[in-house]
C-alpha cells in the first residue's frame, strides 16, 4: 500500500469513526439503552454479516432495525415468518401478463420483499426448513433464481433475523449449518431499570423526532471495503484462530471441560468472523488496528450459536456464555 492510499484510509477510519458517533447519537432519538447491540448490529453491517437476534417479545427490535435503516439511509423490508409462509412469498414470483399491443402473453418477475438493504426476518424459526432456505441462500449468494433467471440483491444486503426463546412449540430450529450463515448471535436483554423507566415515560407521551440520515448505501459499501484494508497483525490472527479451535472436542489437546461439554465446536468461519469483527471495532473506535480485546469482545456473539453443548452440560446447569468465558480464560494471547 502506498503512502498516499495509507493517508486516505486514515482519513477513511476517522471519518468513520465520526459518522459512528453520529449515527449513536440519532439512533438514542428513538431507542433509550441497548448500546452494545447497537454496537453489534453496526460490527455485523460493516462487517458484510448478518445476525440472528434473540430477546423476547416487547423490546423493541423491529423499532430498533427500522431505526437503523432510516439513518443509514437503506431500503428496509418486515418479512413476518409463519407456518404457512412459501419461498417465492420472500424471493419473488413469475405472473403471466398480456402485452396489450401484441396480445401475446409472457411472464414476467415480480420482486419479493427480500430485495432491500435491510431484511429483518421475524420468527425465523416459525417457518418450514425449505422456506428458511430460501433466505438463507440469498443471505449467502446475495442474489436469487427463479425459473433460471439470476438476479442480484441490492448491496449493501444486510438480514437480521430473530427468534423468540421463550415459545417453542410450532417452530423449526435452525439446524447449526443454518445457524453457521449468521455472523452474530445478538443477545437483546431487559433494560436496566432507570432506562425503562425512561422509555415508559417517552412512549406514552405525543413523541416528536426527527432523524437526520447519516450515511447513504454507496458510503457503507466504501467503508465495507476499508474493513477490509484494515491491517491485522499475525500474533491476532493466531489468537483468533486458537480461540476457535480451543472449542472442538476433537482436538488432541481440548481442555477436559471442553470433551464434556461440549458436542461440536465452532469452524473456520468462527475464526474469520473475529478478524473481520475485531477490525470493524478498531476502526468505529477511531483506531487504524485492532487488539486482543476486540478479538475478546466478539468471541461471544461470534461463537455462542457454534458451540453445541452436550447432555452433560444441560444437566450440570452450563450454557454456551460460560463455555466460552472459561476458554477466554484458558487461552492466553
Amino acid at each position: 500500500m502506498s503512502s498516499r492510499e495509507l493517508k486516505s484510509d486514515l482519513t477513511a477510519v476517522e471519518n468513520l469513526h465520526a459518522a459512528y458517533e453520529q449515527i449513536r447519537r440519532e439512533i438514542s432519538k428513538v431507542i433509550i439503552g441497548q448500546q452494545k447491540v447497537i454496537e453489534q448490529l453496526l460490527i455485523a453491517l460493516l462487517s458484510s454479516g448478518h445476525c440472528l437476534l434473540v430477546g423476547v417479545p416487547g423490546l423493541a427490535k423491529t423499532l430498533l432495525i427500522s431505526t437503523v435503516a432510516s439513518v443509514l439511509n437503506l431500503r428496509f423490508n418486515r418479512i413476518q415468518f409463519t407456518p404457512d409462509l412459501m419461498p417465492s412469498d420472500i424471493t419473488g414470483t413469475e405472473l403471466i401478463e398480456e402485452d396489450h399491443a401484441t396480445g401475446k402473453r409472457g411472464f414476467r418477475f415480480v420482486k419479493g420483499p427480500v430485495f432491500a438493504n435491510i431484511i429483518l426476518a421475524d420468527e425465523i424459526n416459525r417457518t418450514p426448513p425449505k422456506t428458511q432456505a430460501a433466505l438463507l441462500q440469498a443471505m449467502q449468494e446475495h442474489e436469487v433464481t427463479a425459473a433460471g433467471e439470476t438476479y442480484k440483491l441490492d448491496e449493501p444486503f444486510f438480514v437480521l433475523a430473530t427468534q423468540n426463546p421463550i415459545e417453542q412449540e410450532g417452530t423449526y430450529p435452525l439446524p447449526e449449518a443454518q445457524l453457521d450463515r449468521f455472523m452474530f448471535d445478538v443477545h437483546v436483554d431487559y433494560p436496566a431499570e432507570k432506562e425503562e423507566r425512561e422509555i415508559v415515560r417517552t412512549t406514552t407521551a405525543v413523541q416528536t423526532y426527527e432523524l437526520q440520515r447519516v450515511l447513504s448505501a454507496a458510503d457503507i459499501i466504501q467503508f465495507q471495503q476499508l474493513v477490509r484494508r484494515v491491517p491485522v497483525s499475525d500474533h491476532l490472527v493466531e489468537y483468533a484462530v486458537r480461540l476457535v479451535r480451543a472449542t472442538r472436542p476433537v482436538e488432541k489437546d481440548a481442555a477436559e471441560f471442553i470433551k464434556n461439554w461440549v458436542n461440536w465446536g465452532a469452524g473456520p468461519r468462527a475464526s474469520q468472523y473475529l478478524i473481520l469483527a475485531a477490525k470493524t471495532r478498531a476502526i468505529l473506535d477511531g483506531r487504524p488496528t485492532p487488539g486482543p480485546e476486540d478479538i475478546r469482545f466478539a468471541a461471544y456473539p461470534v461463537m455462542r450459536h457454534r458451540v453445541v453443548t452436550s447432555f452433560n452440560a444441560e444437566a450440570d446447569g452450563v450454557d454456551t456464555m460460560e463455555i466460552i468465558r472459561r476458554i477466554l480464560d484458558a487461552v492466553t494471547e
